[in-house]
């Protein structure tokens, strides 16, 4: 008959065992608590990046938070119930991008999971882009990944870790007026395919995470872009519906606990990966349609950046890089 009170199974009988070392046992010193797993999260200020340390914290991460504005980084590590730290970097200046890495691994201890979500984007035609902003958006979101991975690429190492790089559907059929945008998505995604395959024998994960219409700053004023609007209307309904950053984090996060290769935010997107060739001619019809309606001063409109995050990007007075800071956290 069973003991009241007392469960079966070997956990029952270890506290008996303890009180009599004499009888063939030791008592067992007590097991040090595992150390705390540490994420690492790009342009982490707002939006999706924001989102995604909530949920990495709320799964029990360290998180070290990187991007542009130093004030807003420092305002969501708050939020978090963990230890942070919040590092103002740019990502395309990479011997910063190596400090930032220094003080992470002096602060938090290595990386186990690094994410790859700093990103910008330029809409208007491409022969009204200056170079230098269709440049910017080419370092910030595919060099910037690069130097990320390569900076990180230590801790990782070491840890076994995951990787994630924060991708689009961009790359899977580019729209006019975001050539600059949908280039860097495009190549962020081929990266992250090769670096999965060179890493894998050293037990490093790398996933892909393509993202659709997310509620962030980019879009804010995404119905004043003809073509994207025009886009969006010839999607069905469930297929235009924008996520909010939470939602999409969510999804983020639960990928990087499984070390998925890639993740669909939303996830229904899956099933469009066997129809990716022909992508490119449905966009290509619909945005020729739209063009086609614009007045030549709508087409000759100067390219601007999109966002709060973008603007804080490229409206930086100092163009040089920021270098990375360590505030004090409690």
């Amino acid at each position: 008959m069973r003991a009241r009170g007392r469960p079966y199974g070997r956990s029952a009988w270890r506290p008996h065992a303890a009180r009599n070392p004499g009888r063939g046992s030791r008592p067992r010193a007590p097991r040090a608590p595992a150390p705390r797993r540490v994420a690492v999260v790009t342009g982490a200020a707002r939006g999706v990046g924001a989102a995604l340390a909530r949920a990495l914290a709320a799964r029990g991460m360290a998180v070290a938070l990187l991007g542009r504005e130093l004030a807003t980084l420092e305002a969501v590590a708050r939020e978090l119930p963990v230890p942070t730290c919040s590092l103002e970097v740019d990502v395309t200046d990479e011997p910063a991008l190596r400090g930032a890495a220094d003080c992470v691994r002096e602060r938090l201890g290595p990386a186990s999971v690094v994410v790859a979500n700093a990103g910008i984007a330029a809409a208007g035609p491409f022969t009204h882009t200056g170079a230098a902003l269709w440049d910017r958006v080419i370092a910030v979101n595919l060099t910037g990944s690069a130097a990320t991975a390569r900076v990180f690429l230590p801790h990782l190492l070491a840890t076994r870790g995951h990787f994630l790089q924060v991708a689009s559907t961009a790359s899977f059929g580019s729209a006019p007026m975001m050539s600059a945008y949908c280039a860097s998505k495009a190549g962020v995604e081929s990266f992250a395919q090769a670096l999965r395959n060179e890493l894998a024998p050293a037990g490093v994960t790398v996933g892909i995470a393509y993202l659709h219409w997310t509620g962030t700053g980019m879009i804010e004023n995404i119905d004043e872009d003809p073509v994207l609007r025009a886009l969006r209307a010839h999607q069905p309904a469930f297929a235009g519906r924008v996520h909010p950053p939470e939602q999409v984090a969510a999804w983020l996060a639960r990928s990087i606990a499984r070390r998925a290769p890639t993740v669909y935010a939303p996830p229904w997107l899956r099933f469009l990966q066997p129809l990716r060739p022909v992508f490119p001619y449905a966009v290509s019809y619909v945005s020729r349609r739209a063009l086609a309606r614009l007045t030549p001063a709508e087409l000759a409109r100067e390219a601007g950046v999109l966002g709060p995050g973008g603007r804080a990007d490229w409206g930086a007075e100092d163009r040089t890089p920021a270098r990375p800071v360590t505030p004090p956290h409690t």
